[in-house]
């Protein structure tokens, strides 16, 4: 006798899990489905979303982690190919593409945790000497006309050149000012997903262990469906990628390149 299909979660948004086909139906009885496989957890399981409510969310893709005249990133570079793929198909298959990028302003600054200020600024207290002095505080001045440290509408701040042509007019385009884009509900991220009846999101992006899970725990806290975007994000931390999916194995869906 064949297993019964097994339906999780609310309503508003339910997961079906077909045992036959090793297929999670996330698209809550949507007529419209796209689905791929995934890379992590059960061998051979794949994914189905609704593209109409679902977005790509492109996290921290900028000159200030990417352009060698920063820093060092070679994870990183490796993820900037893919992303470009998974942009273009996003667009294909009717998916959002979303842009979420670091963009402060002098009132953030006047704000910030001292815990997250600490963190941009470890240059100040042990000076590297195989690279250059880029963590000195979020706000603080780059020189050689890069701006202050990932403030909006600076080089550094900008998407990083090689992504530009992947940019298109339809594409949106979200600041945030934490690790996370989500971390509460006068976010920006979190409005215009809302007023979209988005669902589902698909992460890719830079760090892997710090803005990209930041933002997908905080989005996997407050409901949304998440797919982590494997050969899409990148880290400098070493092991951080393997502890990202450990961590979140249970929690999400994990796959590569889905082109």
């Amino acid at each position: 006798m064949p297993e019964q299909p097994l339906t999780i979660g609310p309503p508003s948004n339910t997961w079906t899990y077909d045992p036959t086909s090793k297929t999670w139906d996330l698209s809550n009885s949507s007529e419209k489905k796209l689905t791929f496989p995934t890379t992590e957890g059960i061998a051979d399981t794949r994914v189905t979303v609704d593209p109409s409510k679902t977005a790509l969310v492109v996290v921290g893709m900028q000159n200030f982690f990417l352009d060698a005249s920063c820093m060092e990133h070679p994870n990183g570079l490796k993820a900037v190919e893919p992303t470009g793929w998974v942009v273009e198909w996003c667009r294909e298959v009717g998916v959002k593409v979303i842009w979420l990028n670091w963009g402060l302003t002098d009132s953030d600054i006047s704000t910030m945790p001292p815990s997250i200020q600490r963190g941009f600024m470890r240059d100040l207290i042990i000076i590297p000497s195989t690279r250059p002095q880029i963590y000195t505080g979020l706000g603080s001045d780059l020189g050689s006309s890069k701006g202050r440290t990932l403030f909006s509408s600076t080089w550094n701040a900008a998407i990083y050149l090689p992504l530009t042509k992947h940019i298109s007019p339809s594409d949106i385009h979200v600041s945030k000012n934490r690790m996370s884009g989500l971390w509460n509900d006068a976010q920006p991220l979190w409005k215009t997903l809302m007023e979209a009846g988005t669902g589902t999101l698909l992460f890719a992006g830079v760090n892997t262990d710090q803005c990209v899970l930041g933002t997908l725990v905080d989005a996997f806290n407050a409901g949304w469906n998440c797919v982590l975007m494997d050969d899409c994000c990148g880290t400098t931390t070493e092991g951080g990628r393997e502890v990202t999916q450990r961590c979140a194995i249970v929690e999400i869906i994990i796959t590569k390149q889905v082109h």
